[in-house]
């Protein structure tokens, strides 16, 4: 189960390996169906790969700092840093390829 993370834990929750942060909302149909794909990549990519979700309605703070406008939107994070966006929904095959890729590139 991807972790619930706010404006305030958020960057605990990224300082160490690769987590990919969901930046979501409820009333968001691309995020409800991503919402599966990111709890099946995360059964199957953990530990190496951390899956964090935050609600933009909830906390505004950092959707704001790294300028989202648009959801859903991950954030690629690397030992607390930001490393790339994607956004809109993307099909399951997609995203785990893209994640392999970015634990092989580590």
């Amino acid at each position: 189960m991807p972790i619930k993370v706010t404006d305030s834990t958020l960057l605990s929750e990224v300082q160490k390996g690769i987590t990919l942060v969901d930046f979501w909302a409820p009333w968001c149909g691309p995020c409800k169906m991503l919402g599966p794909v990111l709890e099946e990549l995360e059964e199957e990519l953990a530990p190496k790969v951390k899956i964090a979700k935050l609600n933009i309605d909830e906390n505004e703070i950092i959707a704001n700092q790294l300028g989202i406008r648009s959801i859903p939107t991950m954030v690629l994070y690397q030992n607390g840093q930001p490393l790339e966006r994607i956004v809109g929904y993307k099909p399951k095959e997609v995203l785990k390829d893209y994640l392999i890729k970015k634990i092989e590139d580590k």
